[in-house]
């Protein structure tokens, strides 16, 4: 065994996270689970998450019948909802054309959707505990440092540069415990700002350590001017006390989430009611305004509050839309930043459930 994953190893096995409940009965299903909350998501932040998830969809086969909705629900306020569509997709075609067996290989997991090499590679180490290299963000910055591998870890060539690095250490033996570690180290000490060096294993060796360039490594993004955007939203409430949403298209931001109605820069709220709802709104409220940050642009979201004293009679005929009550578990899955706007209301006399629109 090469003695970097020696040094990880002893460290892990002294230091190491225990007890994570995606350690506990490691089945292929529950690690490629985890590891795609995982992604771009803190460990501490997915438990409560992954633990629900698992309740509800305790094997493959039961995610897979379940409607995408009802998974978006699970997943509201992990973000990066695509996660989520790619799980429910994956887990259909695991169903359909495996049997549901996960494929054996990484080749064979990277054909499912939202399956890339690091998460096949962990979901082989660590369910079957064969060797497979990782490279996750925090084994990224473990080796990225380590090495000081210079450069974007999003360009191609630093990419590989830092794949290379990853088969190299990778052992032969104990593939999960350094699969592991590795993760872990990354996660508590090697971590993006103030790393804790003086109780790493790898100090000594460690050519940014030794080169003082810990803060620079890895290289970050390239800086550039993120856009900004902004757009007007109705916050719609009937005699219920409810709010109106609708879903959103199945690809493209907060795809398949329910979110507000949004409005059009020529449109006006009544006659956007009239419309769509059969209703005549004689005054609207202009809300408190709402900066959220997607990774490449801000988005300004401007709600008009409605209250509806009327029924709504006309509400469209075609699917997709829902009277919701905010004060109740959501069933659906609901944007992030709408579910903030939904919580500034005084909804607290609302029904005791959320039904379709008809």
């Amino acid at each position: 065994m090469n003695p970097f994953a020696e040094r990880l190893l002893a460290w892990f096995e002294a230091h190491g996270r225990r007890g994570l409940p995606w350690q506990i009965n490691r089945t292929p299903y529950r690690v490629w689970v985890s590891e795609i909350m995982l992604q771009q998501t803190q460990a501490a932040t997915v438990v409560p998450y992954f633990t629900r998830f698992m309740a509800a969809f305790p094997a493959v086969e039961d995610l897979a019948a379940a409607e995408l909705d009802r998974v978006l629900g699970h997943w509201s306020g992990l973000g990066y909802y695509a996660r989520a569509r790619n799980l429910h997709a994956a887990a259909r075609t695991v169903v359909r054309d495996c049997g549901g067996e996960f494929p054996a290989t990484v080749e064979g997991l990277m054909t499912l959707p939202g399956v890339g090499r690091s998460t096949a590679g962990a979901i082989m180490a660590l369910a079957h505990g064969l060797r497979a290299p990782i490279l996750d963000g925090n084994a990224k910055r473990v080796l990225a440092r380590y090495e000081a591998v210079e450069g974007w870890p999003g360009r191609a060539a630093v990419q590989r540069s830092l794949w290379e690095h990853a088969e190299r250490y990778t052992p032969h033996e104990k593939v999960a415990d350094y699969t592991q570690a590795i993760m872990d180290l990354g996660a508590t000490l090697c971590t993006r700002t103030r790393p804790r060096c003086g109780e790493c294993p790898l100090i000594a060796n460690c050519k940014a350590r030794i080169g003082g360039l810990q803060a620079m490594l890895p290289t970050p993004r390239p800086r550039r001017e993120r856009p900004q955007r902004e757009v007007r939203m109705l916050l719609i409430t009937n005699a219920d006390r409810e709010v109106l949403l609708e879903r959103r298209p199945p690809n493209g931001i907060w795809g398949g989430l329910y979110s507000l109605p949004e409005l059009a820069a020529e449109d006006d709220p009544r006659r956007w009611c009239h419309r769509h709802l059969g209703v005549d709104v004689r005054e609207h409220t202009a809300g408190r305004s709402l900066k959220h940050g997607f990774s490449h642009f801000d988005l300004m979201i401007h709600p008009l509050e409605i209250q509806l004293d009327a029924a709504a009679n006309a509400l469209m005929d075609r699917g997709g839309w829902l009277w919701y009550n905010p004060t109740q578990e959501p069933r659906v899955g609901v944007a992030a930043p709408i579910a903030v706007l939904l919580k500034r209301q005084d909804l607290s006399n609302g029904p005791r459930y959320s039904r379709e629109a008809k």
